[in-house]
């Protein structure tokens, strides 16, 4: 996988790694690297592999976006940015794979946006995360749409009013991450957590992740309702009908997808 230019792809088994390559520019999120990752994103997630790491490469995670980029633009201009920018986000979330963010060093604003987007997040000790735009000119509007689904929001507005940086341990505390490793440990730990979370059937795998989204921000009632009925039809997958049997039959399963 390659013929880009501000990101490297590389598969190994079934795990594609994502890495933004723009160290020079702290991996800051400028057009053609946003659609390098959709471009990316989306290939991947029509392809058979079972999870997806994104990381960054050179001193930090990812600064956010370049505003070089979006000096440059008129409103219509910003719009269409934010519109990209999200679109990004918004595959992270649809791909059947898992994806798991690797942070080390700073991921701020939309870089926080990044992994606060993705399914699951490992940090090393040396990251930290923020949403600047609170003492700035610029709020950070957008990265907070799912910080806020992340942490809640007491913690939200800690974080978006103030601006300030939190560390990998305090990320980890208000649920921004899922595990916080020494950074020289930190490419096991990824392993670890994507292998275990990318174990069973990949279709109901891939169900499951898209019905997690899809009931989420609703009302209790309403979660149940889209809950019920997906957990019904996905009782008659092949992957489904295969674990109960070998549960019954007390054997590994031999899973058809």
């Amino acid at each position: 996988m390659g013929g880009y230019e501000h990101i490297l792809v590389a598969r190994e088994d079934d795990t594609v790694t994502i890495t933004m390559n723009r160290p020079a520019r702290r991996n800051s999120l400028s057009e053609p690297h946003l659609r390098e990752l959709l471009t990316a994103f989306t290939e991947v997630g029509e392809s058979d592999a079972t999870g997806i790491v994104l990381a960054g490469a050179g001193p930090v995670f990812s600064a956010g976006h370049d505003f070089a980029d979006v000096a440059a633009r008129d409103l219509r201009g910003v719009r269409e940015l934010l519109r990209l920018c999200t679109e990004v986000m918004r595959t992270m979330q649809l791909v059947p794979q898992v994806v798991l963010a690797r942070v080390h060093g700073l991921a701020t604003a939309a870089g926080c946006q990044l992994v606060a987007s993705c399914d699951l997040a490992v940090a090393g000790e040396s990251a930290g995360f923020a949403l600047p735009g609170g003492k700035g000119g610029w709020f950070c509007h957008t990265p907070a749409v799912p910080v806020a689904r992340s942490v809640g929001r007491k913690r939200l507005m800690e974080l978006a009013l103030t601006g300030d940086t939190i560390d990998a341990a305090t990320a980890l505390e208000w649920g921004l991450v899922n595990r916080v490793v020494p950074d020289d440990e930190l490419d096991d730990a990824v392993a670890e957590l994507l292998g275990r979370a990318t174990r069973g059937s990949r279709a109901a795998k891939a169900l499951g992740k898209q019905t997690l989204y899809a009931q989420l921000d609703r009302p209790e009632q309403d979660a149940y309702a889209v809950a019920l009925e997906v957990m019904a039809a996905a009782s008659q997958l092949p992957g489904a009908r295969e674990g109960m049997a070998a549960f019954l039959e007390k054997r590994p399963p031999e899973w058809p997808d």
